[in-house]
C-alpha cells in the first residue's frame, strides 16, 4: 500500500483530503504545518507528498526546498494543493521542482488522478533505475 503524507493547516481540507485517499485506498499520514511535515517525511520516507503553500510556521515552498536539500527525501513525488492560482505561483512551485500543482477547490477526481500519474511515474523511474544498475554490475 502506497503511503502519502498531506500536509495542510485547515483541518477540515485536511481531513476531508485524508479521507477521499484512504478510501482510494492509499496509507494517509497528515502534518498541520510545513516543519511538523518535514519531520514525519524524515521519520517515515512517503510514496508521495501533498503540500499546501500557504500555511504557519513553515510554509510549503520552504518544504520543498528542505526535502530538495536532502537526497533520502529530494526524489519523492511532490504535489502542491493550494488557493494560490495565479500562473506566477505555479511557476514558482514547478520551478523548485514540483511534481504537480492543484488549486483549490479541487474535484476529488483530479487529484486522485495527479496522485496515481505521480506514483506511477516515479515507479517507472525505480524501475529504470534498478534495472539499469543490474546491467552495470554484471
Amino acid at each position: 500500500m502506497k503511503k502519502i503524507l498531506l500536509i495542510e493547516d485547515n483541518k477540515e481540507v485536511r481531513e476531508n483530503t485524508a479521507e477521499i485517499l484512504e478510501l482510494a485506498g492509499y496509507l494517509v499520514a497528515t502534518a498541520p504545518d510545513g516543519k511538523k511535515g518535514v519531520e514525519e517525511v524524515k521519520k517515515s520516507i512517503p510514496d508521495l507528498i501533498i503540500c499546501d503553500i500557504m500555511m504557519p510556521v513553515l510554509d510549503g515552498y520552504g518544504v520543498l526546498h528542505m526535502l530538495n536539500k536532502d537526497s533520502k527525501t529530494s526524489s519523492i513525488p511532490f504535489i502542491f494543493l493550494t488557493a494560490k492560482a495565479e500562473r506566477s505561483d505555479m511557476r514558482k512551485g514547478m520551478e523548485m521542482g514540483a511534481d504537480d500543482y492543484i488549486t483549490k477547490p479541487f474535484d476529488k477526481i483530479e487529484l486522485l488522478n495527479a496522485v496515481e500519474s505521480r506514483l506511477r511515474k516515479a515507479d517507472s523511474i525505480k524501475k529504470e533505475y534498478a534495472s539499469t544498475q543490474m546491467v552495470l554490475e554484471v
